[in-house]
């Protein structure tokens, strides 16, 4: 059976599969990426879990690979297969296709940017299906987004495209990593929930969730935070929409996973917002953790669709 390898290298875990040309993940498994050890660890992991998936895979299926498609964090030249910086993994310009390449036996390697490859799997099997026009936007640690269009993510002329989460929604607000203030990551993320409701509340160990919990028991300080975090990622939404008019809107990551609580709010908040704008439709991701795994194998069978046969 004709398959590919797919890794999805993220800061505390990695996820790998054989993935069918179909689509169907003929096999998974997980890893530790185990940051603490250093990058160029981190990099020989990668390269021993490809290997070993790709030794499972031929003694599984009769054939070797067909090709290998990996996502990572971080800034990526994906045309050049180089990731050139990634804060939580503290690698740089790592010529990583390459290096793929040469431990798979010179194997066709794709090479992606972890949050534009989960975006392109949920724009072609997942909760953007069927869109020709999309916007993901995963609300976790940090914000970013990944624009879709016609079965395509656009990266921009640099590779930055989708940076959603460096708008800045409330100039003279809270200090962004990026070197701004009031970015939309420091109000909307998850991990800005988490440190708003935990000021709020006196629990220091209270996060994003336990705020969703709150607000639809009732607790008015749960409340008055999550409407600020909404009202934020509204308002980026909206700048989004303008420039982009998306057919539909994925939202994703952590903060999704409060269903409802976050979506009827959202949903009108973005409504209440727009004028001659086209309202998307707003929804959740439906593919969870393994879209960028999934991206990763798209990846790697568009390669295979693109190559020039000898």
């Amino acid at each position: 059976m004709k398959h590919v390898i797919a890794l999805d290298v993220g800061g505390t875990g990695m996820k790998a599969a054989l993935i069918a040309g179909d689509g169907t993940l003929l096999h998974e498994a997980r890893r530790a990426t185990g940051r603490d050890r250093g990058p160029d660890a981190v990099v020989e992991t990668i390269l021993e879990f490809a290997a070993e998936l790709s030794e499972l895979g031929r003694e599984r299926f009769g054939v070797p690979a067909s090709a290998a498609g990996v996502a990572v964090p971080g800034i990526v030249d994906a045309e050049n297969g180089i990731a050139v910086y990634a804060a939580n993994l503290g690698w740089r310009e790592v010529p990583m296709r390459e290096l793929l390449s040469r431990r798979l036996g010179s194997l066709p390697v794709a090479l992606g940017h972890d949050v534009r490859t989960g975006g392109l799997a949920e724009g072609r099997i997942g909760a953007g299906r069927g869109a020709d026009r999309f916007l993901f936007v995963p609300l976790g640690t940090g914000i970013a987004g990944a624009i879709g269009i016609a079965g395509r993510i656009e990266a921009g002329a640099h590779g930055y495209a989708g940076e959603i989460g460096h708008i800045v929604v409330r100039p003279g607000g809270p200090a962004c990593g990026c070197g701004q203030y009031g970015c939309l990551e420091t109000l909307a993320s998850a991990s800005a929930v988490s440190r708003a409701w935990a000021s709020a509340s006196g629990d220091p160990a209270a996060d994003a969730a336990d705020c969703a919990k709150a607000v639809e028991s009732g607790d008015a300080r749960a409340r008055e935070v999550w409407q600020a975090a909404v009202g934020a990622l509204a308002d980026g939404l909206v700048t989004a929409i303008t420039l982009l008019d998306p057919r539909t809107l994925i939202i994703g990551g952590g903060l999704a996973e409060a269903g409802e609580t976050l979506f009827t709010p959202l949903r009108k908040a973005v409504e209440d917002r727009v004028t001659f704008q086209r309202l998307p439709d707003i929804v959740p991701a439906a593919l969870g953790d393994t879209a960028g795994c999934l991206g990763a194998g798209l990846l790697a069978w568009d390669l295979l669709a693109t190559e020039v046969p000898a």
